[in-house]
Order: C-alpha cells, then structure tokens, then sequence
C-alpha cells in the first residue's frame, strides 16, 4: 500500500488555517472532497483559475512581498517570528527575491520593479479579475450551485490572505470587502470547514491583557533591540567557532626568540660618538 501524502504547509494565522496560498488551496479541496475537474463546469473552472493566475496573484504577490510597508510591517516580521534562529535573519529577504523573480515572470518583463505605475496596474487587473468572479458566483453559495469544486478551493486560496490580513496598505482588501458576495464566500467556507479555534484572533481582535496594548509591538522596541543585539552577539560567536574548529580560521602564535630584538638608543648613540672622535 503506498504511504499516505504528507503536506508540510506554514501555520496558521489572521483566523486561516496557514497563510500561504498554495497551502490553502491544498487544506480547502481535502474538507470539501472536491472532485476531478472532469465535470461540464470543468472547462469554466480552468478559465478562471488561468484568469486569476494571470491577473489575481501578481498582484496578490505585490501585496505580500513587494509593496514596501506591507512587507516590512507584515510579511517579514510575520516570517521573521515564525522561523527558528537564524534562519529568520536571512530566509525573509531570500524569500522576498524569489517572490520578486516569480512576478517577474508572470509578468515577462525581467527588469520589473517596484513603483507606483506598477502598483496601479496590478491593482487594477486584479479588480477586475474580482468582479468577473463576482459576477459569476452571483447569489450562489460555491461557484457551481450548492456544491463546491475545485474553484471554489482556488478562488479561496488566493482571496481569503487579503481579506483577513491587516495590510498598512489594505487597498486590494477594500476592493475585495466591497464585493459582498466574495466576502461572504470566504467567510462562509472558514465557518463551515474551519471552525473557530482562536488560532491568529491576536492580529484580527484588541489586546485586553495591558492598558498599554494599543501600542502594539511598539511598546516594546527597546527590550527587541536589546534581544536583536544579543542575538546578533550570539550568532557571530558561533560563525566564529565552527569555523575555528572546522579549521577555516586557524590561529598562529609567533615564537618570541624569533623576533629580532630592536636596536639599544644607547649602542646607537656610543657608536655616533665613536664616529665623531674619528672624525676629529
């Protein structure tokens, strides 16, 4: 018999079952038993899986991992917290690049960057990839009626990140609350399938444990800076002693007997007048 499939996915957070969008894909279709797309409505489900490929994560990408303050504010301090150390000082960054180089190519253009003419025209394709599946969920509960499919999965995937996800830069989630019959979609799909378990409630509901919460992380940026530096501390320490005794670095002692002792200024000046007397 073979061995049963395993998915590794990130954990959970914002009231998801993880936040990655591949891995909520995955985690939707095995609760709703989705079928093979071999279904009249199979043709419909990989057109608009390829619209939202095409028009949809680009932008969902930007959101997460390019936009400057959504990165920094969340996507990276997000990770950076979820990793063991000192993997959370460098994978952030190496994974930023690699979302960078994806977007690249969905886009075909191998020199795109950042800026605000980009913003505006990724935003722009993945509004309108929200209202034309606004439109065809209509007043239904899944996509094809009352049963769901593997669009539904997908569409879940990639809309329930922004919808749930405090962004400083929450434009594409205004857009996505404006769509009633999405919001409910996703909202609906989490109830039914994922219960509640307060899992990430931290980051969507108010602090009642410290009048002073509000602040947030803020409050706390002395005693982070002060952990920041120790760990830094830490982590040269130990680059310094694996390569000590991997012998990468190597400490040599020089011999005292072998350094020429430097000359008397007493010798020096006898041998001067020496010299002078000679002279006379």
């Amino acid at each position: 018999m073979a061995a049963p499939d395993e998915l590794f996915c990130w954990e959970g957070d914002w009231g998801l079952p993880s936040v990655s969008t591949d891995c909520l894909v995955v985690l939707v279709s095995v609760p709703l038993s989705v079928p093979a797309v071999v279904t009249p409505e199979g043709a419909d489900s990989l057109a608009f899986i390829s619209l939202m490929e095409e028009k949809l994560m680009p932008a969902l990408i930007y959101t997460f991992w390019i936009e400057p303050k959504n990165y920094v504010d969340v996507t990276r301090r997000w990770h950076a917290e979820h990793m063991p150390f000192p993997l959370n000082f460098f994978l952030p960054g190496r994974m930023q690049r690699q979302q960078l180089e994806k977007l690249r190519l969905l886009r075909g253009d191998e020199r795109l960057e950042a800026g605000e003419e980009l913003e505006k025209e990724l935003y722009r394709d993945a509004a309108e990839c929200m209202n034309l599946l606004s439109q065809r969920l209509g007043s239904h509960k899944f996509f094809f009626g009352d049963s769901p499919s593997s669009l539904d999965a997908y569409v879940f995937g990639h809309l329930a990140p922004i919808l749930k996800c405090k962004l400083p830069n929450g434009k594409l989630q205004q857009h996505l609350k404006s769509l009633d019959n999405l919001t409910n979609f996703c909202t609906n799909i989490l109830q039914l399938y994922f219960p509640k378990d307060g899992r990430g409630e931290a980051h969507n509901s108010p602090r009642k444990t410290s009048p002073h919460s509000e602040g947030g992380d803020f409050d706390h940026v002395p005693n982070k800076r002060r952990k920041q530096f120790l760990s830094a501390l830490v982590a040269l320490g130990a680059m310094l002693s694996y390569a000590l005794l991997t012998g990468m670095v190597s400490i040599q002692h020089a011999h005292h007997e072998a350094l020429e002792e430097p000359p008397d200024l007493r010798d020096i000046g006898s041998h001067h007048d020496h010299e002078d007397e000679g002279d006379g």
